[in-house]
């Protein structure tokens, strides 16, 4: 057997290799020629996995170690007999985190209080259900929009994405690209949409770049239509435009979900898929283990909390855990690098991977850090 996979994926290599011959290549220069005679090919975003890469190939499963699979001509490769999988909700966690980093650091700066905040998400699957309960455990308001969801489930918790925009102090986008169709997600905050937001409003995108028109936003922000925006995602990556990064409170590099734990959930997802696929018995249970340690310390003391608001609490938790303003200056600092600050993005570990050890703290407060995902220990 023959594998191709993308050089980037993290923990992957060796996996494989009793098993098939395996070849590791930079996911943006991956040749028909290269697939050809391949079982099976492990990618990320950067490959268009479409008749142009697979057609005439005898490749049997197309794995994406990503939520998202916009690169993968899914209907293509189901009508030419090549199975597909992603990995759904494999960096949700991490995409929860840079958002909490990111409300943090946005309330810091312009001195908003948790308490009388509203959050609006777009787009409630693993990744906007996680942020949801971030944000309520800050002590914020919420709204939810997911025109699907509210199909299957009924309008029952869910608001139009007008409602949401008109209600919202802060609106984070977590929706699938979505390119056509009833759910077209393509400049889902256009020209229109953009300018009904209000000054005093903040829009998070961290979902897929096309979601948001960068050139009406840069217009938008120019002339103080709102608040400020933070963008982890654009059109035209890894080619951000310079005038809007100026114009930005936060600006990273595609970055969100680039925990360590996310990436392991989706190598391990990819693995597995394949694994199936080509009946590799010996991986169909395939796991990550022994996980990289950050350079900040795992475990951290908060010995004085009783004085603290909850918001100041879980500024520090949060930002010990992850300042999201630290990536967002490597970016700005050097737009050219973008693709290799991802390349060689730092160790990142989630919430969870964190033992925080409180003294004096009140009962809302252990649970709030707990309803993020740290491990509390209470000293009295």
């Amino acid at each position: 057997m023959k594998i191709v996979t993308d050089d980037r994926i993290p923990f992957i290599r060796g996996v494989f290799e009793p098993y098939a011959d395996v070849v590791y290549l930079p996911g943006a220069k991956t040749t028909p020629d290269d697939v050809r005679d391949a079982d099976a090919v492990i990618t990320r975003t950067r490959t268009k996995c479409d008749a142009g890469l697979l057609a005439g190939s005898k490749v049997k499963i197309v794995a994406t170690a990503t939520i998202g699979f916009d690169h993968i001509d899914t209907v293509w490769c189901e009508n030419n007999g090549i199975a597909w999988k992603s990995a759904p909700g494999c960096n949700s966690g991490s995409v929860k985190q840079y958002v909490a980093s990111a409300l943090v650091t946005l309330c810091r700066r312009h001195g908003l209080d948790f308490r009388n905040l509203t959050l609006g998400v777009v787009g409630v699957g693993n990744v906007g259900a996680k942020v949801v309960s971030a944000a309520r455990a800050m002590g914020m308001k919420v709204l939810l929009n997911d025109p699907p969801r509210a199909r299957r489930e009924g309008n029952g918790g869910f608001v139009p994405l007008e409602e949401l925009i008109e209600r919202a102090d802060i609106i984070t986008l977590h929706v699938p690209l979505n390119r056509g169709g009833e759910y077209d997600t393509v400049h889902l905050f256009d020209a229109a949409r953009l300018s009904s937001l209000r000054p005093g409003q903040i829009l998070i995108n961290s979902s897929r770049g096309p979601v948001v028109d960068n050139e009406v936003l840069k217009k938008i922000l120019a002339s103080g239509g709102i608040r400020a925006a933070v963008l982890d995602v654009w059109e035209n990556e890894p080619e951000p435009d310079p005038e809007l990064v100026s114009l930005l409170d936060i600006c990273t590099p595609h970055i969100a979900g680039y925990s360590a734990d996310g990436k392991a959930n989706g190598t391990m997802m990819s693995v597995r898929a394949v694994a199936e696929a080509l009946d590799i018995e010996e991986l169909k249970g395939w796991k990550v283990t022994d996980l990289p340690l950050p350079a900040r310390s795992l475990g951290f003391s908060i010995d004085d909390a009783a004085p603290l608001s909850l918001q100041q609490l879980v500024e520090r938790a949060v930002l010990h855990a992850y300042d999201v303003t630290e990536d967002s200056d490597a970016l700005r600092g050097d737009l050219a690098a973008f693709e290799r600050l991802r390349g060689e993005y730092p160790v990142r570990r989630e919430f969870q991977a964190f033992t925080v050890r409180l003294r004096g703290a009140s009962a809302s407060q252990v649970s709030a850090l707990r309803q993020l995902g740290f491990n509390v220990i209470e000293n009295q």
